[in-house]
């Protein structure tokens, strides 16, 4: 039986198009690669996917002055669209796009190959799976991403996100990957042609452990579901909080943190927020003592960079806004974590308008929708409103050949 099954797995692989065996090849380490995160949760009342306005409206519907998101994505590439209950300038409906749409999610990917993004980690919210509709959504949203990874060669990852879940909700995780696992066959590549792996298994990524904000989980939950991957053929990516390392501030004090952090293969700490431009240099003896631990303890590391900040929409603050200047903060970011031997990097976010963190193209300032009272924040006018895809690509360009990034943003042609 064993001699047979080897037999067709061979006989699989001879008959995958050559395209597809060297993207195989060229996934089989997170090393080397920018990864952004891709939210994928937005809907519109007319996708079939009877979520209404899911991500976009805020606490009184969405309407006019009642909005989750800070940024206004630009749809004009878009196949489907559909009309909001906002206005432009020049007084019709503001358009937009629904990522339940597989022309949607189909064009993001053509983005990434266009601009060297290697590829994106899906997030599934365990709290959003455990329900029908999130988890309709979230799979058919998973569905048009492996076709469009398949057909532009970009790399994705599944990536769970812990937060709102309780001790015992693992399981929900555990047996989502089961799921996933039988339909897709990520282990053998088989449908899924450029998943990612590391350290020769495919890689999961598990975001939110360790976090001290009173969530209803604890490590020993964090340890069941690394446990489960680990023993299932998987290797394990963790999202950590910034202080993972010295244990205070955002991160529980409980040190066995560090002993699952040692049982995992890659460590990404959050860095959403935690700074702006001036505070950067502040951190920056922090990532390089972190990337040392690491390295001493044998687990990867990969720095998150963010473009930028904004939720006055979501919260009603602007507290915890953090410019872009122009792509300066964000190629600050980017080019320090080059400069210190960052072997992979890791973007927040792709499609993240909600909290302004998108390098997605979006809508510049001067052409964002009409919000009553309210506001958006919009790309700068003076770039283009794909430079945020650019850099990222750019960023790639020099981690792929390990040349010296300028401590100024490149110029574009």
């Amino acid at each position: 039986m064993l001699i047979k099954t080897l037999k067709l797995y061979v006989l699989s692989m001879l008959l995958l198009p050559a395209n597809m065996l060297l993207a195989q090849k060229q996934y089989d380490s997170y090393k080397g690669l920018v990864m952004a995160g891709y939210q994928g949760w937005f809907n519109s009342p007319q996708d079939g996917a009877d979520r209404g306005w899911y991500h976009y409206r805020g606490k009184n519907g969405f309407q006019p002055g009642s909005t989750n998101i800070d940024f206004w994505p630009d749809v004009s590439a878009y196949q489907k669209t559909y009309d909001s209950p906002f206005m432009t300038k020049a007084g019709s409906p503001a358009k937009l796009y629904s990522a339940h749409d597989y022309s949607s999610v189909n064009l993001h990917f053509k983005w990434m190959k266009q601009y060297g993004i290697d590829g994106v980690f899906m997030q599934r919210f365990v709290g959003e799976i455990a329900n029908p509709s999130g988890l309709n959504h979230f799979n058919k949203v998973l569905q048009s991403a492996i076709q469009s990874a398949n057909e532009s060669d970009r790399a994705l990852c599944i990536m769970y996100d812990l937060s709102g879940i309780k001790d015992g909700d693992e399981e929900i995780l555990m047996d989502d990957v089961a799921a996933l696992e039988k339909k897709w066959e990520l282990k053998r590549r088989n449908k899924a042609h450029t998943y990612l792996f590391h350290q020769g298994k495919p890689l999961i990524a598990v975001w939110g452990v360790g976090f001290n904000d009173g969530r209803k989980y604890n490590l020993k939950t964090a340890e069941r579901i690394v446990d489960y991957l680990k023993q299932n053929g998987y290797s394990v990516l963790l999202g950590v909080p910034t202080y993972w390392r010295e244990l205070r501030q955002d991160t529980e004090s409980d040190p066995f943190l560090h002993t699952l952090i040692k049982k995992s293969d890659i460590i990404m700490p959050w860095f959403v927020g935690r700074y702006n431009q001036a505070g950067f240099d502040q951190f920056k003896p922090l990532i390089q003592a972190d990337m040392d631990w690491c390295k001493k303890n044998k687990v990867d590391y990969v720095p998150l960079c963010f473009p930028g900040f904004s939720w006055t929409n979501m919260t009603g603050s602007s507290r915890a806004f953090v410019p872009r200047d122009s792509g300066n903060f964000y190629w600050k970011q980017l080019q320090h974590n080059l400069s210190i031997g960052a072997e992979m990097l890791y973007i927040a976010m792709f499609d993240e308008v909600d909290e302004g963190t998108a390098i997605f193209k979006t809508l510049h300032q001067k052409d964002v929708p009409l919000n009553g009272e309210g506001g958006f924040v919009g790309i700068e006018d003076n770039l283009p409103n794909d430079h945020y895809l650019w850099l990222t690509g750019q960023a790639g360009k020099y981690l792929k050949t390990k040349t010296t990034a300028p401590v100024s943003q490149p110029k574009r042609n």
